[in-house]
């Protein structure tokens, strides 16, 4: 008996080791799943702010094409209204799926802000189902777009933690015609 309560130390260093080792493997464990569930779910934030500016975006390009054939955009190739319209009918229905994404997934100052560019995507569309010719209104209306996507892609920015984007609109290429 005297044997074993002169090992009992050891024994019990053993233990004691034992379940330290144990307890730092778990909390590591714990700290590392924690880390990977957070990663999936910022890239799954990514991909939702993604597919909604695309989509978006997309009826914005549509918009354009459109307003040039009724002579208040200089986009090089003009779409008629009724050429435009499934495709817009297809956009909208895109959107609709990654709007619902961006709700769920989306911080709320992304949401505000992606709320705030479809309304002015919105007053495009309104804009050009009336047919009306006015390059002045529609000039303002692509500013106001240009802005509020700006404003989205800032709010994205943030919420994801990334570096400031480029400034300013992207330049594009004079048309062979200009």
């Amino acid at each position: 008996m005297s044997a074993f309560i002169q090992q009992l130390p050891a024994l019990l260093g053993v233990v004691i080791g034992a379940f330290g080792s144990y307890l730092a493997l778990t909390r590591t464990d714990r700290a590392r799943f924690g880390r990977e569930q957070a990663a999936r779910w910022e890239e799954r934030r990514l991909t939702v702010y993604s597919d909604y500016s695309r989509s978006l975006k997309k009826t914005v390009t549509l918009s354009y094409r459109v307003a040039a054939f009724l002579g208040n955009d200089p986009h090089p190739h003009p779409l008629t209204p009724e050429e435009a319209a499934p495709l817009l009918a297809d956009a909208s229905d895109a959107r609709d799926p990654s709007g619902e994404a961006l709700l769920m997934l989306g911080s709320p100052e992304v949401v505000a802000a992606a709320r705030a560019w479809l309304t002015v995507v919105l007053e495009m569309e309104a804009f050009l189902r009336e047919a009306r010719r006015a390059p002045e209104e529609w000039s303002a209306l692509l500013t106001g777009q240009r802005e509020a996507r700006e404003r989205y892609y800032k709010a994205v920015r943030a919420d994801m933690e990334l570096a400031p984007g480029a400034p300013g609109p992207w330049r594009s290429l004079p048309s062979a015609a200009g």
